[in-house]
């Protein structure tokens, strides 16, 4: 958990860097499964040290992350500094259970090997829901690193408020889409 589930110190550092590598893949997948336009807002859960906010802040008009980790903030914000400063990107320290962000703010919303660590999944899920837009859509990727099985996740989704939806395989990776109603 210190080094990738709520990076802290020494470790946390480390796990950053790691995760950089590791997620990068499964993240430009699931970005291109998502299919964002330049005139949306996304909001990414668990953005670790910034790589797919630093690819989804080329694609969307404005991007927002929320990150428990204070170690990993300040790695997404030297990595995505330029962004940030124009004003297209929005990294904060937080939970997913409290969102801070107003009601039908986002068009789609991502989470990269992040929803297994969350305290509660299902109350993250809703929070997310809260925040999204109508229509909009979400899309939860894992690595065969996250631990998180693909089996009940669907059901899990569905559980929160979210239809339609379905998962994807990409080699080992996996994705959760859905619709926000």
């Amino acid at each position: 958990m210190r080094m990738f589930g709520r990076p802290r110190g020494f470790l946390g550092r480390l796990g950053g860097i790691i995760m950089a590598r590791t997620n990068e893949e499964c993240g430009s997948w699931v970005i291109k499964l998502l299919d964002i336009g330049p005139s949306e807002s996304v909001l990414e859960v668990g953005f670790g040290p910034g790589v797919i906010i630093q690819r989804l802040s080329n694609l969307a008009g404005h991007v927002a992350g929320i990150d428990p980790s204070q170690e990993i903030l300040q790695q997404a914000r030297v990595r995505n500094a330029e962004a940030i400063g124009n004003g297209r990107v929005d990294l904060r320290h937080g939970s997913v259970q409290t969102l801070p962000f107003d009601n039908n703010t986002f068009d789609k919303a991502i989470a990269i090997n992040s929803m297994q660590v969350w305290p509660d999944a299902g109350a993250g899920l809703r929070e997310i829901l809260r925040v999204m837009k109508s229509d909009g859509r979400i899309a939860l990727g894992f690595t065969p690193y996250s631990g998180q099985r693909s089996e009940g996740l669907t059901e899990t989704v569905i559980a929160a408020g979210f239809t339609d939806a379905r998962t994807l395989q990409k080699d080992k990776d996996f994705c959760a889409l859905a619709i926000r109603p």
